[in-house]
């Protein structure tokens, strides 16, 4: 046991994982009053704001979701009772695949208990399915993208990061009779910058492949009704297969794909994490239900955070604080080096209580380390002036590079 301990440990090291161990800020969200949250550290308890969640738009803490997220625990219980094939299909999980599929104009809609396993459920079977498949995948695609492709076996292509020429090129290659799949996200999560969608789905049309879009970082935030990136442009009956978050722009739990009725039915029989999976339970699909359905006829949060987003970006610009990119709600702060990131953001917490996580590898590649930053619709304009402000004094104090950084290229595909 200590020997296999030992090695273990010798291998971590040698293995590409962070010098540092990886440690977790303990804190708990205050329902109505988030961003603020209670951190628990060393023993003593303060009050933070959170300006690093996915809860971009604040729905967690939204009245209605809260209330239909306790209407259905009072009614049904905690849990779901198993999987959807046993025992846990609940009119839940029914009504709210049937509000995702209207929502993206498609067919028919399932749920997964997150967003990893959604795509890697969805694409093991979708990629894999069809015979000779081959996938062209943007290098910046999500770890459960590659871990799906790599689980179907299909044969795989990386084009680079956004760039349409590079996978026209690859595709123009590819045995016009086979069978092609594009996958890309439209807005990355490290990054925050936005897929040329037009393009891709032109690209598809025209070498007849199908194409998966991962809208996690979208759906919610932009579209009309919140229905993502694609919708916004109308063109997203050109992506075959749609995949979202509860988790994000709806504040709940949970994934999804939404497409045609054949191939959702294919994931449906097929997908083991959705079949070998225990439901989501009845209260959190309500929530998110309650969530999606505000959304639907709700403008406000979506003007709220990009209002946000736009004064970030400005204030940083304007204090020569780097960042990524300013083409989504991600406003992720270029620092280049781990624990240098780690020192920002202690300094945050300690002086300012501003709680923003640094990013390291694996999600990033080692060398593009970053404050990864998400002003949501829940700030207040004094807010994000505090926390630039904030930044501009450790940055001065620091010594911190205040010329632009460059975008990145952390593709974690290999």
């Amino acid at each position: 046991m200590n020997h296999y301990l030992e090695l273990f440990s010798r291998n971590m090291g040698e293995g590409g994982a962070p010098d540092a161990k990886r440690e977790f800020l303990e804190l708990g969200r205050l329902a109505g009053k988030f961003p603020a949250a209670r951190s628990l550290r060393d023993g003593v308890t303060s009050e933070i704001s959170v300006w690093c969640s996915n809860d971009y738009l604040g729905m967690g803490q939204h009245p209605r979701v809260l209330a239909a997220t306790r209407e259905a625990l009072d009614e049904y219980g905690a849990g779901s009772g198993g999987s959807r094939n046993i025992a846990g299909t609940n009119h839940y999980h029914v009504l709210l695949e049937k509000e995702l599929a209207d929502l993206h104009g498609k067919a028919d809609a399932l749920l997964f208990t997150s967003g990893y396993t959604a795509n890697d459920g969805a694409l093991t079977v979708l990629a894999g399915l069809p015979e000779k498949c081959v996938v062209f995948s943007d290098e910046m695609n999500h770890a459960s993208i590659i871990d799906g492709l790599r689980h179907s076996g299909a044969e795989k292509r990386i084009f680079r990061h956004n760039d349409t020429a590079h996978l026209e090129e690859l595709i123009s290659a590819t045995d016009p009779d086979r069978p092609k799949m594009i996958v890309m996200e439209s807005v990355y999560s490290m990054g925050g910058d936005v897929a040329p969608l037009a393009e891709i789905a032109r690209i598809a049309r025209e070498h007849g492949a199908m194409t998966f879009l991962d809208e996690v970082h979208a759906v919610g935030m932009y579209g009309p009704e919140g229905a993502g990136i694609a919708a916004g442009l109308g063109i997203a009956d050109e992506f075959t297969v749609i995949m979202g978050t509860l988790a994000k722009g709806f504040g709940t739990t949970g994934g999804y794909i939404a497409g045609p009725a054949e191939l959702v039915d294919a994931v449906r029989g097929l997908s083991r994490p959705f079949i070998f999976t225990t439901a989501l339970p009845p209260a959190v699909a309500a929530g998110a239900l309650a969530a999606v359905r505000h959304l639907r006829t709700s403008e406000e949060e979506r003007d709220r955070l990009r209002e946000n987003a736009r004064l970030t970006h400005r204030l940083l610009r304007e204090r020569a604080i780097p960042f990524l990119s300013d083409g989504s709600h991600i406003v992720s702060i270029f620092v280049g080096d781990d624990a240098l990131a780690r020192r920002i953001s202690a300094l945050l917490l300690a002086r300012h209580g501003i709680y923003v996580q640094a990013v390291n590898a694996p999600s990033v590649r080692v060398g593009q380390e970053i404050l990864r930053s998400a002003p949501g619709a829940v700030h207040e304009p004094a807010d994000i002036e505090g926390f630039v402000t904030a930044l501009d004094g450790i940055w001065r104090e620091l010594g911190v590079t205040r010329a632009q950084g460059p975008h990145m290229s952390s593709g974690t595909d290999g």
